[in-house]
């Protein structure tokens, strides 16, 4: 059978290769493109960049499960023969030889795994949460936390907040999680159940501002000025979801101007936050013109669609029970934190022992899959 000799000219003749089985690819305009291939392309890159984590994600939990059984299988010999360093130097070198393309068996590596075993004794929470996270975080983890249950508490946020390894070892060094939810405030009667969980866990008590160089000497203004300095830690300290808007923020009522110490915007929630800093102890009264500007800045800037102006107070020290009797008569959201410039050992041993158990964590995040 003859075949038919198709002339690719032929399309300038009012030639229509599907009419003869045969396509050709045109490329099509932007103008010619349906209304809905955007929302349709998008969710093509989603479904390709959710795949591509998950492949990520599932590669590097199988390496953590191997280091984890390494490391087991390393302890358990070592318990039954008593051999010592110099058999994780050979180990490390046969590896090599055996695997020359491998990289992370190093003598010092062989050992971190040994430990990784070690202080995970129980392989489904290192299935579950620890797994999840690079070995970076894992070394962070081992070497910086010794309390199990606080190593458990840190390695479960990096992987809700997705941290780095450098963000994980600040967080643990600042104590970040001993001090959230501590403030005392009106949330839960002046705000959303949602809204309330959410600003109670995410407001900290005491506030840490060790990196403004400030002491327990220093002025209001010198304080603020340091934090407006390095307002990336503050934001850091403050928590995820903020952006700053800026500092001594003009307001002008009845004919006087008032200034905001620091205003910033939360993203999830949706609304502005003042923050009032004071170099002196807590006194009721500072209430007063904290809900003044909340009230102005809820006529002035706030969108219709945002929520209600939060309120955050930062003083040098306070007593707990004035400030709850303070926040009774108020209707606007507000919490009260005193400020640190450092951390002492009294604190920190009081924070550890107040942590949850092991078991009391483990719960938690069985009823958050």
């Amino acid at each position: 059978m003859k075949k038919e000799k198709i002339d690719h000219d032929e399309s300038r003749k009012g030639f229509k290769p599907e009419e003869k089985g045969v396509f050709f690819p045109v490329a099509i305009s932007d103008a010619e493109l349906p209304a809905w291939y955007g929302e349709f392309f998008n969710s093509i890159k989603a479904e390709i960049s959710n795949s591509r984590r998950k492949v990520m994600v599932s590669a590097n939990s199988q390496m953590m499960m191997m280091y984890y059984r390494i490391g087991k299988n390393i302890l358990q010999q070592q318990a039954s023969e008593g051999w010592g360093a110099k058999i994780i130097d050979k180990l490390s070198a046969d590896i090599k030889t055996a695997y020359p393309e491998l990289k992370g068996f190093s003598p010092r590596n062989l050992k971190y795994m040994r430990k990784f075993a070690e202080i995970w004794s129980d392989e489904e929470i290192v299935q579950r949460t620890v797994a999840q996270l690079s070995w970076r975080h894992n070394i962070c983890l081992m070497e910086k936390i010794k309390e199990p249950n606080r190593r458990l508490l840190y390695a479960a946020a990096s992987l809700k907040y997705g941290w780095s390894h450098n963000i994980l070892d600040l967080q643990q060094q600042a104590y970040t999680l001993e001090r959230e939810g501590k403030l005392p405030n009106n949330f839960d009667a002046t705000l959303p159940d949602i809204d309330s969980d959410m600003m109670r866990y995410l407001f900290k008590d005491p506030f840490l501002l060790d990196f403004t160089g400030a002491d327990a000497n220093s002025r209001e203004k010198d304080i603020e000025d340091a934090l407006s300095s390095h307002v990336e830690k503050f934001l850091l300290e403050l928590g995820q979801g903020f952006s700053y808007v800026g500092r001594q923020i003009h307001l002008e009522l009845g004919g006087e101007d008032f200034y905001i110490d620091m205003l910033f915007y939360h993203l999830k929630l949706r609304c502005f936050v003042v923050v009032e800093l004071k170099a002196v102890d807590f006194e009721p009264g500072m209430m007063g013109q904290l809900v003044m500007y909340q009230n102005i800045v809820d006529v002035v800037l706030k969108h219709p669609s945002d929520t209600p102006t939060i309120g955050l107070l930062l003083v040098k020290s306070k007593k707990e029970i004035i400030v709850r009797y303070s926040l009774d008569s108020v209707n606007k959201p507000i919490g009260v934190a005193s400020w640190e410039t450092g951390l002492n050992t009294e604190m920190t041993d009081k924070w550890k022992s107040a942590l949850p158990t092991i078991e009391e964590i483990e719960c938690e995040l069985k009823k958050q899959e």
